[in-house]
Order: C-alpha cells, then sequence, then structure tokens
C-alpha cells in the first residue's frame, strides 16, 4: 500500500468522535478528572493493540499514560508526548466548554487546543497505520501526562523512571509549524523601596510608584546578554504581570496623601538555550542600578520566585538539519504542498513546552509540532478541522520516515 492510500484510511467520524470524548472529561490539574483521563487513553492504547498501561508517580494518587507500539527491530523509536491537564474554563464562552462541539469548520472545547487536538492526532495516526496492517522496525511510543501546567510534573517523572527514545515530538499547539527553538521560563519579585512624605513635600520624597512606572517599560523592553544568534536573542522576553504600590510593606492604601514607598512588582522572563537563569537576574540587576542612580534613595531588591519545588520548564532546541525535523518537514509538504514554517516561531517560542525536559533531562531529539494554536486559551477555544486532520497525516508519514 503506497503512502497516498495510507492517509485516505484516515476514519474521520472516529477521529471527530474521540476527540470529543477527550474534551469532555473535565481534566483540570491536580483534579480527579485528570487522572480519569489519562486512565481513559490507556484503555483507548489496549484497544488498538498496544502494550499500555498507567505510570504512578508522586504521592498524590498521580498517574500518566504510556503505550507502546513495538516495531520488529532494527529501527529507529519515536516517543510522543502530550499532556492533558487543561486550563480552567473564563468567562464570554458561548459554546459549552465540555460538549466537544462539532460543526462544518471546527471542533471546540476547553483544552482542545492546549492540547488535546495534539494528544488524538498521534492516537489516530498510529490507530490508522495499525488497522492498515502497516509493520514498523522501531517503537512507537505515546505518553499521556499530567501537570504540564505544574512545570510539566508529569513528563519529568516519566524520564526519572528512565523513559527514553531516539526522537520526540512534542505535540503543543504550533498551528503545525516546526518548532525549533523556544524559551526557559522564570519567575522574578521586585521590591522597590523609597522614602515618604506628604504631598506638601513631595519634592523630598523618593517616590516608589513613580520609580516602578519609569522601571517596567524599560523590564519589558529588556533582552538578556549571552545571546549564541539573534535568533536566540528573539525568544529573550521579560513581562511585567502584577504591580502593586501603596504605603509600607503592608500596602497601606487608606493615607493617599502620603507619597507611596512601597512597590511590588511580580513578573515573568523568557531566555534561550546557552543563557541561564542567573544570567538573566544579574542583567535585571543592572537595570535596577541604573534606576537607584535615576531616582537617589531609591532601594531596589530583585529576586527569584519560589515555586516550592515546582520544576521550571527549561528551553528547547534542536538543529535544522536532525532527522526529526527533516521528517517533520517532508510530511508537511507532502500532505500540503508547501513548505513548512521551521524555527523558533512566535508566538509558541515563548510558551513553555515539556519539550525542554525530553531535551535538557531525557536527552533526546526532538520537535514541537501541533494543531491549535490560532484560538488557544481564550473563549470558545477550538482548532480548525482541516488542521486536526492534516496533522495526524504528517504524524503517519513522520513515524513511517522515522521508524522504518
Amino acid at each position: 500500500m503506497d503512502r497516498k492510500d495510507l492517509l485516505a484510511r484516515i476514519d474521520v467520524p472516529a477521529a471527530l468522535a474521540l476527540l470529543s470524548r477527550m474534551v469532555q472529561h473535565k481534566s483540570y490539574s491536580k483534579t480527579e478528572g485528570e487522572k480519569q483521563l489519562a486512565t481513559f487513553m490507556a484503555d483507548q492504547m489496549r484497544e488498538i493493540g498496544l502494550d499500555a498501561a498507567v505510570a504512578p508517580f508522586g504521592d498524590e494518587g498521580r498517574v500518566n499514560a504510556v503505550g507502546r507500539w513495538k516495531g520488529t527491530g532494527g529501527g529507529k523509536s519515536l516517543l510522543f508526548n502530550g499532556h492533558v491537564d487543561t486550563n480552567p474554563v473564563t468567562e464570554g464562552w458561548t459554546v459549552d466548554p465540555w460538549e466537544g462541539k462539532v460543526d462544518d469548520k471546527f471542533i471546540y472545547g476547553i483544552g482542545v487546543s492546549n492540547m488535546k487536538a495534539g494528544d488524538a492526532a498521534y492516537f489516530c495516526a498510529v490507530k490508522t497505520l495499525i488497522e492498515a496492517g502497516v509493520k514498523l522496525k522501531g517503537d512507537v511510543i505515546l505518553t499521556y501526562v499530567v501537570g504540564e501546567l505544574q512545570g510539566g510534573v508529569g513528563t519529568y517523572s516519566l524520564i526519572e523512571q528512565g523513559l527514553r527514545a531516539d526522537y520526540f515530538i512534542n505535540s503543543e499547539p504550533t498551528d503545525l509549524k516546526a518548532m525549533t527553538m523556544h524559551a526557559a521560563a522564570f519567575m522574578f519579585i521586585i521590591e522597590l523601596v523609597g522614602n515618604t512624605r506628604h504631598l506638601s513635600k513631595r519634592e523630598e520624597a523618593v517616590d516608589a510608584i513613580s520609580a516602578a512606572c519609569d522601571l517596567i517599560p524599560r523590564l519589558n523592553a529588556m533582552t538578556f546578554s549571552g545571546a549564541r544568534s539573534p535568533a536566540h536573542a528573539a525568544i529573550n522576553r521579560v513581562h511585567v504581570g502584577v504591580v502593586h504600590g501603596a504605603l509600607g510593606r503592608e500596602l497601606h492604601e487608606w493615607r493617599t496623601p502620603q507619597v507611596a514607598d512601597f512597590v511590588r512588582i511580580k513578573g515573568s522572563g523568557r531566555y534561550a538555550p546557552g543563557q541561564t537563569e542567573q544570567g538573566a537576574l544579574a542583567d535585571m540587576r543592572r537595570e535596577l542600578d541604573a534606576l537607584e542612580t535615576r531616582f537617589p534613595g531609591l532601594k531596589a531588591h530583585l529576586m527569584s520566585e519560589d515555586r516550592a519545588g515546582v520544576p521550571t520548564m527549561p528551553p528547547f532546541e534542536v538543529a535544522p538539519e536532525s532527522p526529526i525535523v527533516r521528517a517533520i518537514n517532508d510530511a508537511y509538504r507532502a500532505v500540503r504542498g508547501e513548505a513548512q514554517p521551521t524555527g523558533p516561531v512566535a508566538p509558541s517560542c515563548f510558551y513553555g513546552t515539556d519539550a525542554g525536559h525530553l531535551y535538557a533531562s531525557g536527552g533526546m531529539e526532538g520537535i514541537v509540532c501541533g494543531p491549535g494554536g490560532r484560538y488557544n486559551t481564550m473563549p470558545d477555544e477550538r482548532v480548525d478541522i482541516p488542521d486536526y486532520l492534516d496533522m495526524i497525516r504528517i504524524y503517519m508519514l513522520a513515524i513511517l520516515d522515522i521508524c522504518g
């Protein structure tokens, strides 16, 4: 059977139905629903003949689902990785976020873009190949992890348990683009301490709020030193997300005639492979030193936010000439008839993904490529049906290429 005939064998109604059923699981992070969806995926993998089970980790009863399609031997192995936990439903939805509604253009639901469509796509790719009687030399491993939104604890646990493959595909939403690099994430806190006076003597004060207003645009415009290339520098970013300013560390708000002497800023930063959190914080410290010069008497304190043992998403990178990149690029061209956008593609390059753990802790080569993205993390979250189906086709061809 040639590849064109294989691609035509996708059972489209079944593929859409599976994704709808996945959306119908309320799999919020750190809830029983997350575990139930992982268990459901283990059952689905067993039904199509995979050696599948749930893999417990931690002391809270959490589990990942792992399935293996064994090859005949002599080929490269390929691991697919995706998470089943989702962000919460927000205000503004006009469709039921748990229905898994399908119309003539989209499939809707919370988590369908981030990232149940990617999860379903690689399952359907394997299912189609198995039902067509394809035999591979290398193994295909499917993982459905929990806790990605807690820094990737699910994937990190699988790596600690020894799970490895020659190559991986992480199916986070990239709108089918091939992402070969993304940033690492860190959180920071800045405290600015000024000197209060009554507004009648404002000229004698050191106004922490005025200093914050001067500082925040400079932080948001920052890139960090030590970038290996312009592409690496392009995925540097700082964003201030929280600002509180008032009187004292207790942030008293009732005495507005006084100049504010305390501001607390919280934000997040992104840096590229080859850069470090320590280097980024040092660059930010230099910016704060300059702020203290512009505002004599101001004291600026910088610290990395304590995340209570949650792993930080590390950066990820793969060489453009890697076999897994070529396999995805070739598959995309075969399916869509054009070159695949490839590189540190924005905005996905600013996300954290489990690819960072697979690359940094697992020592594996891989790529991030999945359906969804345009309507990610928003009311009426949805995925284009043609993108979802094309992703199944691309994964099928990549499996054939890598695993033989």
